[in-house]
């Protein structure tokens, strides 16, 4: 059952209505109250920037600081949008990237009551020990270390108390203000805001239910079941549900923490040599990967083994988008940037009108500074990650999938480099790239493929011939007609069929006229008297009809 429900299934509520106003409000204070004016909510201004203020924030600044303020759903969807660089300019990514570890520790009340309330007993009927100290705290939910009864030394991560309400909340106003944007600010649907807060509800559908998340780590557990160089913790499901997730305690230290890598007995080019298998048999074998990766989600273990937690963010991968990114890797390796052009065309949805050299030849200016510079040298990475903007300019969409793993890829990048100082990740991920490039044409998997289609088509041959039969029957009918309906024949079908009916209108009022103006003028020679009533209502009535027309044309 979905936990979170959409913005539009939510109504406008009086809540909702007193949540619009706030926000708004914080936005107007940061210096957007145009915006708001625009968009017809300019009566929920309370308060604006000084010209002297603006100037001293730039624009991503502050929206940046009215995230912040306005809680943990707009600091999130501030952290989805910092890796979507399709979406919005490069300096409001960079700006939004500040939000990570920027969240308030919930007290420790508040926790021990979220716990209380899932099990429906007390902490020390399940746990000997929990740290009322937090490990960690996001948006969406905060990390204790705890202990359990038989001993086992655990990880307990509790959704933040309220969350939901707030979340369902936010996310009917983000709804209302991106229907209003699509309808008073035309330059922004090229954006489309709608189809954005559908996905990031999405998102956080998926990411407010920690079963998705242990089932997540499951399939991961499975997938390196036979791997000794990575540790992905063990889910306690008997005391994980929606709201809470208990796992295993990694006996490793953070990357984040500078002490991680003055462990002894560490070999740390051993260490990003396995990352980098257990990353490409994620992304090319598994169609599977971490949707996070930052230095606080990977552990360094005793042994030179990799510990990976938090599962909330997961991408899959296709065997068509799985061959795209590795055409794309060797079409950067060789500079063959009609490649990279075709594949972002191929992967997006049909679009009418793209300019494939053009295209490539922005993607070349955007790559051609690193011209001449090894590897090593290249942030591969960050230039295939701000490649996807030249291809949103292009009208290109291009999928969730493939800008999670542009993510992850930059994580990935970063990690290697913060180990080894000439980590050159894309000559390792090259030889993988071609290797899968080369298996495309394989004589066993284009069998296997060819085996596919034969058996997706079976139904097609079967129904044919009942379908051909049907369709003769339906010809050879004294009553076959072909419709064709074409949409622009609408506007003109309206606009003859309006004609039509001012032309019959004009004739019936010069019809009354004529009328009464020939009864006036006979009445008026035999008798000599005044205008008489049927003439009068011959008028009247012409001007009603004529008033009526020029409404019915207006």
């Amino acid at each position: 059952m979905p936990i979170l429900t959409t913005g539009k299934k939510i109504g406008r509520t009086f809540k909702t209505a007193g949540r619009l106003r706030v926000i708004v409000g914080v936005l107007a204070k940061h210096g957007f109250q145009n915006l708001a004016e625009r968009i017809k909510l300019g009566r929920f201004i309370l308060e604006k920037l000084s010209d002297e203020e603006l100037d001293k924030y730039s624009m991503p600044e502050r929206l940046r600081m009215a995230f912040e303020e306005l809680g943990p759903t707009f600091v999130k969807l501030g952290q989805v949008l910092a890796s979507r660089p399709d979406l919005i300019p490069n300096e409001f990514i960079e700006e939004f990237k500040k939000l990570h570890n920027q969240v308030k520790t919930i007290s420790w009340p508040e926790i021990e009551s979220a716990v209380k309330e899932y099990y429906s007993r007390d902490l020390s009927d399940v746990f000997s020990e929990f740290d009322k100290e937090p490990l960690a705290a996001a948006s969406i939910a905060q990390v204790h270390k705890a202990i359990l009864r038989d001993g086992e030394k655990v990880v307990v991560k509790v959704r933040r108390p309220g969350i939901i309400e707030t979340i369902n909340e936010d996310l009917a106003v983000l709804f209302q203000l991106a229907e209003l944007l699509q309808t008073y600010v035309p330059e922004a649907r090229i954006y489309n805001p709608i189809a954005v807060v559908d996905e990031f509800f999405k998102t956080m559908q998926l990411e407010t239910n920690f079963i998705v998340e242990a089932n997540n780590m499951r399939r991961f557990a499975m997938n390196f079941a036979n791997d000794d160089t990575i540790r992905i913790p063990k889910v306690f499901w008997k005391y994980t549900g929606e709201s809470v997730l208990v796992m295993e305690a990694l006996e490793g230290v953070p990357l984040s923490f500078p002490s991680a890598v003055r462990q002894d007995g560490l070999d740390l080019n051993l260490i990003v040599n396995r990352g980098l298998k257990v990353f490409m048999k994620m992304v090319f074998t598994d169609g599977f990967f971490h949707g996070d990766l930052h230095p606080g989600n990977l552990f360094i273990m005793p042994g030179n083994v990799i510990g990976l937690v938090d599962f909330g963010v997961v991408g899959r991968l296709n065997r068509r988008t799985q061959d795209a990114i590795a055409s794309m890797l060797v079409g950067l390796a060789t500079e063959d940037y009609e490649r990279l052009a075709h594949e972002y065309v191929d992967l997006a949805p049909y679009s009418e009108g793209i300019d494939v050299n053009l295209l490539a030849r922005e993607i070349r200016d955007l790559i051609s500074p690193y011209y001449g510079l090894t590897m090593k040298d290249v942030n591969m990475a960050k230039v295939m990650f701000e490649s996807t903007s030249i291809a949103a300019r292009h009208q290109l969409h291009l999928p969730r999938e493939l800008m999670l793993f542009f993510k992850s890829l930059m994580g990935m990048e970063s990690l290697g480099k913060l180990l080894v100082m000439d980590f050159d990740f894309l000559s390792y991920s090259l030889e993988v790239a071609k290797e899968l490039v080369k298996n495309r044409y394989e004589p066993k998997r284009i069998a296997t493929e060819i085996t596919s289609v034969i058996r997706e088509s079976q139904g097609l041959i079967y129904e044919m011939p009942r379908q051909v039969r049907n369709f003769f029957r339906k010809v050879n009918n004294p009553n076959f007609a072909i419709q064709i309906h074409v949409p622009q024949m609408e506007d003109t079908k309206r606009a003859i069929e309006t004609s039509s009916n001012i032309l019959f209108l004009a004739i019936i009022i010069g019809s009354l006229i004529i009328s009464s103006s020939i009864l006036v003028a006979v009445t008026g020679t035999e008798s000599g008297s005044g205008m008489p009533m049927l003439a009068v209502l011959g008028y009247v009535s012409a001007m009603i009809l004529a008033a009526l027309g020029f409404y019915k044309s207006a």
